[in-house]
């Protein structure tokens, strides 16, 4: 198959899943973290998870991007340093800083099923493979008189980025730190937690609203709808564990992820 209909193939796959997605996470929730339960298959560690699930991000990113037209383009190397600055961040330091927070907590059981694992990583190799291949070969970035047009919306989209990044790593600290020495949960508090139950979630919905406006094309409408129909109603489950786990002691004026709606 030539690359072009590959590329057309993934990316009419990426805008399908969003909605099935959605609809399968309104019956069911993956079962890690906070819905953790038996009948899924043999388990890992969270942190051995995360790294490998998301490993994708990095590798396949740097063996694709060097072959696009677009390689030595400044526009496409400020986009995908943007995209990589995150996956550094998910697939090599947060999983260190689970698992240190883990060990200090003598919370060492896995708890992570490998399906689960292996299901990630086949979606991170479709959706890295889309965004690479886009910023590195298909989008034309030397249309006449577009660099303030592209110029102006990188840096809009990179304040929300940015802004959302800095919300996600900020509410994963406080949920790490959160758990006790029995590895059980407490009522997060702080940040953007006062406003909603899945402050994390929210911080990464805004990241991939920012890389949509930055990306201006399909792929990153499709990375954005799945990341909504993903984190959404996981979010949703989450704030009703919450609430049912905490009762009284949980505040009633939060939302679940989007604040003052959701």
């Amino acid at each position: 198959m030539e690359d072009q209909n590959l590329f057309n193939t993934a990316l009419q796959i990426h805008l399908i899943l969003s909605p099935i997605t959605l609809l399968a996470l309104l019956f069911i929730q993956a079962p890690y973290g906070k819905h953790y339960r038996g009948g899924w298959g043999p388990t890992i560690s969270p942190s051995y998870a995360w790294f490998l699930m998301e490993s994708p991000t990095l590798w396949l990113t740097l063996l694709i991007y060097p072959f696009g037209r677009n390689f030595s383009n400044p526009k496409s190397i400020a986009l995908i340093s943007v995209f990589l600055f995150h996956y550094i961040h998910r697939t090599l330091i947060y999983p260190i800083r689970l698992s240190k927070s883990r060990k200090n907590q003598n919370f060492k059981k896995p708890s992570f099923p490998i399906s689960v694992v292996l299901m990630a990583f086949v979606y991170n190799l479709l959706n890295v493979y889309l965004q690479s291949r886009w910023v590195s070969h298909y989008a034309d970035f030397n249309g006449g008189g577009n660099d303030w047009w592209f110029w102006g919306r990188f840096f809009v989209g990179l304040v929300v980025f940015v802004s959302g990044f800095a919300v996600n790593v900020k509410s994963d600290l406080v949920l790490v730190s959160l758990k006790g020495d029995d590895g059980g949960y407490k009522v997060p508090k702080g940040g953007m937690f006062e406003f909603v139950s899945c402050a994390n979630y929210f911080g990464e919905i805004m990241e991939w609203f920012g890389w949509m406006v930055m990306i201006w094309s399909w792929v990153g409408v499709a990375f954005f709808m799945y990341t909504c129909s993903n984190l959404v109603p996981r979010a949703g489950a989450n704030h009703r564990w919450y609430l049912e786990k905490f009762r009284d002691e949980y505040p009633k004026k939060r939302k679940a992820v989007i604040p003052f709606v959701y």
